[in-house]
């Protein structure tokens, strides 16, 4: 004879359930409060759930400092994820899928446009007062985002990570176009009577290609005197005289600046610096500045000694949405810096130089630890509850960032650009070590009562190898016949019938939740799902899970 729970038990399970993600006190769950009027039973059930589902969202506003600092505080979800800042700074680019920038219509060239028309009603004026300080009134102009477009180079070719044998192809095959709208500005200018200079941190081995890239694209006032490119220190390419640094090394202000004061020795007075990153324009000798927006890359230097510039900072808040349609109205300095976010991510991780995080101290661990050791007590207590009433009570895991921790394989192996072949070659050597605090969190669950389900984006043929995985780093609780995987379509992985999707492709959502709701019906073991714990919110919506639970993942986001 079956026994039925009582609706009293089950009404403890709710409680209980429900007692995880209050636990957690995190952004995702900050207004959750249960509801008093909630009935007992099934009801209470479909009424946590409900309600849990309604507030999986991710963070839409951020505040990042532009030197990664931001990263040392205990808050994943704070950090803008990489992957959405690339969606964001592609619609900006109305960039297609292979990262090549549109040429005649984006938000982009709509801002540059609207920037360089106000600048060029503003040349007369600067021109005037320029003239009456008694020297030749000129112009400095950067190169790359300034006046050549890299954007396709950064993006198709090197996927938002600076690879300088690249760039110096590009640079000696001439190949950028230019940047929007500056041939008709630099024009404007040189007819107004400004001289035009080129200061770059291109170094001299690249100088007569860029010059040459230059007049191939329409400009015609740079000249080799006129146009500074960056010694090599090799044969007579050595740090001129006119520069002086607080070490062997420049930074970028202390040449730009210094070259800039140069060019006034000369008898210039510089009445526009136009760059666009802010070490193009700090350090002074310039009467005004102009910033063009540039999302793609950052390069920070530090301001010269006793020079102090507010007005030449990043800014450090901003408003994305996930989707990277925030693309669309936030303009270029709106867009969180890939480069500073990527800074963030790796102070975050206590990442090294080559992108390994620290096993032993991070501000990611100490949010684990502190996630982990919060929602424990209240899942173990679940667990037993949803034991003694009868109901199956089991805990759902995704792998990647919530069992198994990929960190090491997206930075320092991917450079945070998923490759699929890559990421197989890891499953299968079966190279993750375990999310900091869950192989605790995992087997704690197990022994309290609550049988422990894998479910995970990776696919059939990776299923043993991930399930070998995570008994090699401890976790005792996953079997193979309890441990899901996505169907490759080849041979006998085939899309299951407990699954229905909108499309010949299934999302995420509809594999997972669906997933879900056939471990919870009599065929696929009749469990209740007490817990199900994802770093994808992906992971986490669709019902069938009394106490979802997100754990911080800014390194790649899956829709």
């Amino acid at each position: 004879m079956t026994v039925r729970p009582t609706r009293r038990p089950l009404r403890a399970l709710a409680a209980a359930a429900v007692a995880v993600p209050l636990a957690l006190a995190g952004p995702a769950y900050a207004d959750a409060r249960p509801s008093h009027h909630t009935p007992p039973g099934a009801g209470a059930m479909n009424r946590v759930q409900a309600f849990a589902d309604r507030s999986l969202h991710p963070r839409t506003r951020f505040t990042m400092e532009a030197d990664g600092s931001s990263g040392s505080r205990p808050d994943g979800a704070g950090i803008p994820n990489v992957d959405s800042v690339k969606s964001t700074i592609r619609t900006y680019y109305r960039a297609d899928a292979t990262g090549v920038a549109d040429k005649t219509s984006s938000p982009y060239i709509t801002e540059m446009s609207g920037i360089l028309d106000r600048q060029k009603a503003a040349l007369n004026h600067l021109y005037d007062r320029s003239v009456r300080s008694g020297k030749k009134p000129a112009i400095v102009l950067d190169a790359d985002d300034t006046t050549l477009w890299t954007y396709d180079m950064e993006d198709h070719d090197m996927h938002f990570t600076f690879d300088p044998a690249l760039q110096d192809r590009w640079v000696q095959d001439q190949r950028f176009p230019a940047t929007p709208g500056m041939v008709s500005f630099v024009a404007a200018a040189q007819q107004r009577g400004f001289t035009v200079f080129g200061l770059t941190g291109r170094n001299d081995d690249q100088k007569a290609a860029t010059l040459g890239n230059l007049a191939k694209v329409g400009y015609s006032g740079f000249t080799p005197d006129r146009f500074f490119t960056k010694w090599t220190g090799k044969g007579s390419s050595q740090q001129p005289s006119y520069i002086s640094c607080a070490a062997s090394k420049c930074t970028t202000v202390e040449y730009k600046a210094g070259t800039r004061k140069h060019i006034e020795s000369l008898g210039y007075d510089i009445a526009l610096n136009v760059g666009d990153q802010w070490s193009d324009l700090q350090g002074g000798y310039a009467d005004h500045t102009l910033k063009l927006p540039n999302p793609t890359y950052y390069l920070p230097s530090p301001n010269l000694p006793g020079v102090d510039e507010p007005r030449l900072t990043p800014r450090t808040r901003f408003v994305m949405k996930p989707d990277g349609s925030s693309g669309l109205t936030a303009g270029g300095e709106g867009i969180p810096n890939v480069d500073s976010v990527k800074s963030t991510i790796r102070t975050y991780y206590n990442a090294d130089a080559t992108g390994i995080a620290s096993r032993t101290a991070s501000p990611y661990i100490t949010e684990l630890a502190r996630t982990t050791g919060r929602i424990s007590p209240a899942l173990d207590a679940a667990c037993a509850v949803g034991k003694r009433a009868g109901v199956k009570p089991a805990v759902v895991l995704d792998a990647d960032d919530t069992t198994l921790w990929t960190y090491d394989m997206e930075d320092h192996d991917m450079h945070f650009t998923f490759d699929p072949a890559l990421q197989d070659r890891w499953v299968q050597d079966q190279r993750f070590p375990a999310t900091p605090g869950m192989v605790a969190l995992v087997n704690g669950a197990e022994r309290a009562g609550c049988t422990v389900i894998g479910l995970t984006g990776r696919n059939d043929d990776q299923k043993a190898a991930t399930v070998g995985n995570l008994a090699k780093v401890g976790y005792t609780g996953f079997a193979a016949d309890r441990y899901y995987t996505k169907w490759t379509g080849k041979g006998a992985s085939q899309q299951p019938a407990y699954i229905t999707c909108a499309a010949a492709k299934c999302t995420t959502t509809e594999y997972k939740s669906q997933t879900r709701a056939h471990v919870e019906s009599p065929a696929g073991g009749g469990y209740t799902v007490v817990a199900n714990l994802g770093d994808q919110f992906s992971d986490l919506i669709g019902g069938h899970a009394l106490a979802p639970v997100k754990l911080p993942n800014p390194t790649y986001y899956l829709p």
